[in-house]
């Protein structure tokens, strides 16, 4: 089994975080830039599954990010809301092109065969209860080591250890110990379902009424 996990960036300029996970959980890290080299390196480790920390749909109704409309959020966006878990809407600023390269990412590597899944590694964290990056990069390595991850003996920067998050989810959505938000339709951000599915269907439940209130 061999998942790659990808941290992507927004522009080719800035470094995107590449993990190579197999199934003794260990992991390779590297740094890219361009999409050429990120499909480079999924012909070369031919893995079984591609977890991407980027957008890699729009939301229902939204046809591009060009043009200004009121639609911001898919449904695993809102669902990622009601579980109290922080992120960015995809229609923000440096978002929009994060998105865009997601999608055409996710496009390019479903062309060449390969099966492709949206993940988000601050919720990965956040369910887990491992600190994000921006918290600590040493604890988040740690914690990523608790879980029995050999990473290797050198200064990972937070672009792999991203990565190497992502890399995780997609194990655990191979093992079937990870559940989808949203719905296949519009896109699915897959999270670790270490909560237990009947728990995240109560907090769900629980926000969705509080909110109804307001």
């Amino acid at each position: 089994m061999i998942i790659v996990g990808i941290d992507l960036a927004g522009s080719e300029k800035r470094n995107t975080g590449i993990c190579i996970l197999n199934e003794k959980l260990e992991a390779k890290c590297f740094i890219v830039h361009k999409d050429e080299e990120i499909l480079e390196m999924a012909e070369r480790f031919k893995p079984d599954l591609i977890a991407i920390d980027a957008p890699l749909s729009l939301p229902k109704g939204r046809k591009s990010l060009e043009k200004k409309e009121k639609v911001h959020f898919r449904e695993c966006d809102r669902k990622l809301l009601e579980l109290g878990i922080k992120f960015f809407p995809i229609t923000l600023g440096p978002m929009r092109t994060l998105t865009k390269r997601g999608i055409k990412l996710r496009k390019l590597l479903e062309k060449m065969g390969y099966r492709v899944i949206e993940v988000y590694p601050g919720a990965t964290q956040d369910i887990l209860k491992i600190p994000r990056k921006n918290v600590s990069l040493s604890g988040l390595r740690n914690g990523l080591k608790k879980l029995g991850i050999k990473i290797e003996k050198r200064r990972i920067s937070h672009d792999e250890l991203d990565a190497i998050t992502a890399a995780y989810t997609g194990y655990l959505y191979l093992k079937e110990m990870a559940m989808s938000l949203g719905n296949k339709k519009e896109g699915e951000i897959i999270v670790p379902s270490f909560y237990g599915k009947k728990r995240v269907k109560q907090i769900l439940i629980k926000n969705s009424k509080s909110t109804k209130g307001c």
